[in-house]
């Protein structure tokens, strides 16, 4: 049996167009690009292209992107940096990554004072909700662009505009970039971090766009790489591999963009048709489309997942990051869902790799699982 995955928000297959442009800088081009001499200055040419490329494409300044190895690091460096050493009072909403949440669970029990901003019943924060919240003390304000398990757009640019001057916002944007458009500069944000391995480029980098005046903290020393905001040697492999990802994802985003919606709207229907009771957990449109996060009251979860499985369907329960967890989606609780929708909620998430038929014949596998579980309860 052919295994069907749709769980590309935890990761995506690497394109073959970025492999072949990483290629030269994994084997002839080797040379460290800290390095003075021919091999160095060459390597230090990609890099750096990779960075101009990067920055390009997100609307950015070159000298405001600082490579990472994902977007967990990016994150940790955006929260820890610019929170700075001395505590203060700090925003965030419940939806945020484990990436996100567990940074700000830090910074609090080193005596910051910690909000969260309240979501509506389709995963968006509630922007008019910021004014009440903000406080003289506060220093730092962090939200998502897209939720990696709702799908739910968040309104940065809103937040961004109630923000008085000295207020750093920190956008996690890994859920987001490659799939709609992404415009650091419009946004309006302090930093946003992105990941290459959610846009069909390698694992192991990321970027973190960081506002030329920004002020941030170095969580490691050692080295003049980036600024020193980042030391150690870049690999330029990954970096390339990261710009030639983004660059297929932008000039191709709203090709990608339409087929995904076609699948997900094929997909919905085919399960609302064969495994009614079926319930939509976040935005019916308007969200990212790559995300769909549906439950099926009478079923478990955790088993759907593991029969699901067997039958050669990969999806998820959550995030990546907390998946080893069995407990309840933080985000879906968030959202104040019913106890049953909560405890039988699953994460699909598509690529435009995937075809028409695919998604058909993983909504029929899915629909035989559920009638299963549904009986085997009811006996």
């Amino acid at each position: 049996m052919d295994s069907i995955y749709l769980d590309n928000n935890a990761t995506t297959p690497l394109l073959p167009a970025a492999l072949e442009a990483m290629r030269p800088y994994l084997t002839e081009v080797y040379g460290n690009p800290a390095s003075g001499h021919r091999a160095g200055r060459r390597a230090r040419q990609a890099l750096e292209d990779a960075r101009e490329r990067t920055a390009d494409l997100l609307s950015a300044h070159a000298e405001e992107v600082i490579f990472t190895s994902g977007a967990t690091e990016a994150n940790n460096l955006a929260l820890f940096g610019l929170a700075g050493p001395e505590p203060g009072h700090l925003i965030s909403s419940p939806v945020e990554h484990p990436c996100v949440l567990e940074p700000v669970r830090r910074l609090e029990e080193a005596g910051w004072v910690v909000d969260w901003l309240p979501v509506d019943r389709s995963g968006t924060v509630r922007a008019e909700a910021l004014a009440e919240l903000l406080r003289p003390e506060t220093r730092l304000v962090s939200v998502m662009l897209a939720n990696h398990e709702t799908g739910a757009v968040q309104p940065i640019a809103g937040l961004a505009g109630q923000l008085p001057p000295g207020i750093a916002l920190h956008c996690d944007a890994a859920a987001a970039a490659g799939k709609m458009p992404v415009r650091f500069h419009d946004l309006g944000v302090t930093s946003l971090t992105v990941s290459a391995h959610k846009f069909h480029g390698p694992k192991g980098i990321g970027a973190l766009l960081l506002r030329r005046q920004a002020r941030l903290r170095p969580l490691l020393y050692g080295g003049h790489q980036q600024q020193g905001r980042r030391p150690g040697t870049e690999s330029v492999a990954l970096a390339v591999g990261l710009a030639a990802a983004l660059e297929l994802a932008e000039r191709e985003r709203e090709t990608r963009r339409a087929h995904v919606l076609r699948l997900r709207r094929r997909f919905l229907e085919r399960l609302e048709a064969a495994a009614d009771p079926v319930v939509l957990n976040g935005p019916g449109e308007g969200g990212v489309p790559h995300t769909l996060n549906l439950s099926f009251p009478g079923c478990r979860a955790d088993a759907l997942l593991m029969n699901l499985d067997l039958a050669g369907v990969a999806c998820a329960t959550g995030s990546a990051c907390s998946s080893g967890s069995l407990l309840p989606s933080p985000v879906l609780r968030a959202m104040q869902v019913p106890e049953e929708v909560l405890h039988s909620a699953m994460r699909f998430s598509f690529s435009p790799l995937l075809t028409e038929a695919e998604v058909e014949e993983a909504a029929r596998r899915i629909a035989a699982v559920v009638e299963r579980l549904r009986r085997t309860k009811v006996e």
